[in-house]
């Protein structure tokens, strides 16, 4: 075996991930949310082992073993939970899992709350998205509303009145020289465009 194969034998694959934003985002929360949820019940079994240690005066807790994970959401929770993640941007998933993390902590919930809590964070999150969005499209409208309003004052600063130009005929100057006047109005001022 040659040294250039080993070395390409330890390099990480290079991969990129082929799938969609959206699901990235909803299996890292789902990931989040069953590790919150096994958390909850490593804590709520110590806070047990904690109580009969308290009311017999002996700690068995070595004797006993606990299942790895006994608790686990129903499928049709799990399915209403993913489809309240795909409603996460992805520049969201970071701050939704902080939130969701100093919530469980703040509250120390029991196993079977901590998906009634993910909830709570994901439509906190979702609400918070839909009130930017709402934001920016009205800061989009009034910029569409500026932009259309400066256009036509620039607009209107090209075109200037120009009464006093030397070179704008005058009725009087047609009776010196004895021309017939043009059909033109002559005591409005004369329109000129500026470039």
């Amino acid at each position: 075996m040659s040294l250039a194969s080993w070395f390409r034998w330890n390099e990480p694959p290079n991969r990129i991930s082929q799938r969609n934003p959206t699901e990235m985002v909803v299996e890292t929360l789902m990931m989040e949310l069953s590790w919150q949820i096994k958390q909850a019940e490593k804590q709520q079994r110590e806070r047990e082992n904690e109580y009969r240690k308290i009311k017999t005066g002996v700690d068995y807790g070595w004797l006993v073993s606990y299942p790895k994970h006994s608790y686990d959401i129903s499928p049709g929770e799990r399915l209403q939970l993913e489809d309240m993640c795909t409603k996460i941007h992805p520049s969201y998933c970071g701050p939704v899992i902080l939130r969701f993390r100093q919530v469980v902590a703040e509250y120390e919930p029991e196993a079977q709350e901590v998906s009634r809590l993910f909830r709570s964070v994901l439509q906190e999150a979702a609400e918070k998205i839909k009130e930017e969005e709402e934001a920016k499209k009205l800061a989009k409208q009034w910029n569409t509303k500026n932009r259309t309003s400066l256009s036509l004052t620039t607009f209107k600063s090209r075109s200037r009145i120009s009464p006093f130009i030397s070179d704008i005929k005058t009725i009087s100057e047609d009776v010196e020289r004895g021309t017939q006047p043009n059909r033109r109005v002559w005591s409005m001022p004369e329109f000129r465009n500026t470039k």
